[in-house]
């Protein structure tokens, strides 16, 4: 392992829960040398990746990275990052995939992206508002909301799209418990007849939810093979999006793979 590689590697143990570290415990952490470890860091700090806080003296990320990700948002913005991952889930499960953001009391589409493998396939609008009581989108994103925010959103009159669309507050609340189970919102037919689609939520760096990654597909075709390959492809993606745009699930998000 080189030198620049041994350096890097001991930012990966700061996160959230362990945001400031001592030298003795990424000495601990790393496996390296103290000495080493001290050489290493010192030269992060230098560089601003690092800075030593309070008394004890740990250290915990610097100021660089500030900058480093205002670069990077406005060289790779989201909309950008989400059609990388949308195409890679679209691949993967050869269905519509889309990204949408929460804005207000509703969510409206940013990017998607089709496969090419079928003719028919679930199609969206450019900017697409989808209503968060008739969308696995919506439920995802409910499901992980602050209760008042839920609480208004259900009080609210729950219009039905379609003949499946559910408009009690109680099942929908059951269904968010359901999605706080698994990480993992599913809807049939709620926003759109004959479109089964499953979603997962993105979070921001306060580990706020600020929208959802979907897979939608034809009823026809949402078999069982279909439905855990879809499951399992849309949840990682949508971790790994979350990580892209320098996100965080909350501790209590379920981020087992489904088998």
């Amino acid at each position: 392992m080189g030198t620049v590689t041994k350096a890097l590697s001991l930012l990966d143990y700061f996160n959230r829960s362990r945001a400031q570290i001592g030298l003795s415990d990424m000495t601990r952490l790393s496996g390296m040398n103290k000495a080493t470890v001290h050489r290493l860091l010192t030269e992060l700090a230098e560089l601003g990746f690092v800075e030593q806080v309070g008394s004890g003296r740990e250290y915990r990320l610097g100021p660089a990275f500030l900058r480093l990700a205002a670069l990077r948002e406005a060289a790779v913005p989201m909309r950008e990052l989400s059609l990388q991952v949308l195409h890679d889930l679209s691949d993967a499960t050869s269905e519509t995939a889309h990204m949408s953001l929460l804005q207000g009391d509703q969510l409206s589409t940013l990017a998607y992206a089709y496969s090419p493998v079928h003719g028919t396939k679930v199609t969206m609008e450019d900017a697409e508002v989808l209503t968060l009581h008739t969308t696995s989108s919506g439920l995802a994103v409910l499901a992980y909301s602050p209760a008042d925010f839920v609480d208004r959103v259900l009080a609210a009159p729950l219009e039905a799209k379609t003949p499946d669309t559910i408009t009690d507050p109680d099942q929908l609340r059951a269904r968010l418990r359901a999605v706080r189970d698994t990480g993992i919102a599913e809807y049939v037919g709620g926003f759109e007849e004959d479109v089964h689609s499953h979603a997962v939520p993105i979070f921001d760096s306060a580990q706020a939810v600020i929208g959802a990654v979907a897979v939608a597909a034809p009823v026809s075709r949402m078999d069982d093979t279909l439905i855990a390959l879809v499951r399992a492809e849309v949840k990682t993606h949508a971790m790994n999006l979350t990580r892209l745009l320098g996100g965080f699930p909350p501790d209590d998000f379920n981020r087992d793979i489904p088998a």
